[in-house]
């Protein structure tokens, strides 16, 4: 009989990870208290008698981003710390703005799906499966057309053409992150030991140093 109790106990915690997402709400809306000093996995609900019109609503993604930069691309991620009504909803939404030849680089987001649309231009977008295979799927998409990234998965979006380019992400998670490949591995703070990054990338140690040394962006804001 105990043994029966630990498989199921056992079953219970491997179920509980693999359908592990935002919390789903337990009520119509649970506004986000930015005023509280609670920690809690997500954010504290407003009393709903405090709600109003404008915890539902921002005005921002008809701007376009700055993409003035080494990169030439700007993210506006809308998510729950602009947006508090999107608390306990399970999803975000992204502007990309892209200046030719711009590239938002290879990231992932820990916690979300991507799901993208081109409004202008085309752009050139991918991801890569995950150990051994490292599989890379890519394809050029242009304005009207959906490409979708997995979640964790490493992916990317570069604007190959001469002109603009503009799309929306929407995002499976309130507060999907975001880990910037080039960011987390040569800007991490503190650094990460240079040996132990010669050895990862089989580079010499000159080459890791001047990795370090540059100002690794972020343009996720």
């Amino acid at each position: 009989m105990a043994s029966i109790i630990v498989l199921l106990a056992f079953l219970a915690l491997v179920c509980s990870h693999a359908i592990a997402s935002d919390p789903s709400p337990l009520q119509d809306f649970c506004v986000a208290d930015k005023t509280s000093h609670v920690l809690v996995n997500g954010l504290v609900c407003k009393n709903p008698k405090d709600v109003k019109t404008d915890d539902f609503f921002v005005s921002s993604l008809d701007k376009p981003g700055d993409t003035a930069n080494k990169l030439g691309s700007n993210a506006t991620l809308v998510n729950v710390e602009k947006l508090a009504g999107l608390n306990t909803l399970g999803i975000s939404l992204a502007r990309i703005d892209f200046a030719p030849y711009g590239l938002n680089p290879p990231h992932i987001h820990p916690r979300a799906t991507e799901i993208l649309t081109v409004l202008e231009g085309s752009l050139y977008v991918g991801f890569v499966t995950s150990n051994p295979d490292n599989r890379l799927f890519a394809k050029v998409i242009n304005k009207g057309d959906v490409f979708v990234f997995p979640q964790g998965l490493i992916h990317f979006q570069f604007n190959y053409g001469t002109k603009n380019a503009v799309a929306i992400a929407a995002l499976s998670s309130q507060n999907p992150g975001v880990i910037t490949i080039a960011n987390a591995v040569f800007g991490s703070k503190p650094p990460i030991s240079r040996d132990v990054l010669a050895k990862a990338f089989q580079a010499d140690k000159k080459t890791i140093d001047w990795l370090q040394a540059q100002f690794w962006m972020d343009n996720n804001n």
